[in-house]
């Protein structure tokens, strides 16, 4: 197992004990377990973080000097890196009340929002999107704290396990769900609000890319939609550019949106 496998693998055990990981755990050695999971947590991490900050600092190195090298970055850096890595650590750590907590919304909203859905345990230990949305909250956590690389590849790994595509940096509201989830691409800009469900096959896309003088895309600009509470999007719509669906808007199953919809209205073909 990778060394970002096992930190995925800890953080779901994290937040969900007794679901992943051990499955032997009881109230006596529940407190035990978790916190030996979190220590192994912190040391995987931290290194993680600081191969993460070396390869940028090499990477500017190498820009610098107009020279690709493979050389690792000074000793000085390595150091400073370190100590970077072990704070990020330490914060992301803290944040993991928080993100079980909007983790146990989202669980909520696909055992309430699926007639097939026999408990919250079926949910957390079945549901594809529970998987997806685990690892897509702590790669956002870790985007939000400035962590470079490792959050896009560990949302690709819940990619590859789930077939739900959703970038770190997309933001995302609490109860939120995706029905079945295959197919189902989030963009890097999309703002999610509260109680939104989509189905599979959605995509939540750009349109087009401004380019530059140079002729290459211009990065970090808002071009994927904005979906605001209580929205419901079916399976294979698709809904592309900086555009707002408003609360409460219902989008039909194959639908193509590239233009605001009004709160309340429903789209269909």
């Amino acid at each position: 197992m990778s060394a970002l496998e096992e930190i995925i693998a800890l953080c779901r055990a994290v937040l969900f004990p007794g679901y992943f990981g051990r499955s032997s755990l009881n109230a006596t050695t529940v407190r035990y377990q978790i916190g030996m999971e979190v220590e192994r947590l912190f040391t995987l991490l931290g290194s993680q973080i600081q191969a993460g900050l070396c390869f940028g600092c090499a990477k500017n190195v190498g820009e610098a000097s107009g020279e690709a090298s493979d050389d690792f970055v000074t000793s000085p850096c390595r150091e400073g890196c370190r100590l970077k890595a072990e704070e990020l650590a330490v914060r992301f750590i803290e944040a993991l009340p928080k993100i079980r907590a909007v983790l146990a919304t989202d669980v909520e909203a696909a055992y309430l929002g699926d007639p097939a859905a026999q408990s919250y345990g079926e949910v957390i230990s079945c549901y594809p999107v529970i998987r997806a949305l685990t690892c897509y909250r702590v790669a956002h956590e870790l985007h939000r704290l400035g962590v470079p690389l490792i959050p896009r590849i560990i949302t690709e790994i819940a990619h590859s396990e789930t077939g739900i595509d959703i970038h770190p940096a997309a933001q995302i509201g609490s109860f939120f769900t995706i029905d079945h989830g295959t197919g189902t691409v989030i963009g890097a800009t999309c703002i999610i609000g509260d109680h939104v469900k989509l189905y599979q096959g959605v995509t939540l896309g750009a349109k087009s890319f401004a380019l530059d003088a140079e002729g290459h895309p211009i990065k970090d600009i808002p071009r994927h939609p904005i979906l605001e509470d209580n929205v419901v999007v079916y399976s294979n719509a698709t809904i592309l550019g900086r555009v707002t669906i408003g609360r409460g808007v219902t989008i039909g199953a194959n639908v193509w949106v590239t233009h605001d919809v009004a709160a309340g209205e429903t789209l269909k073909i």
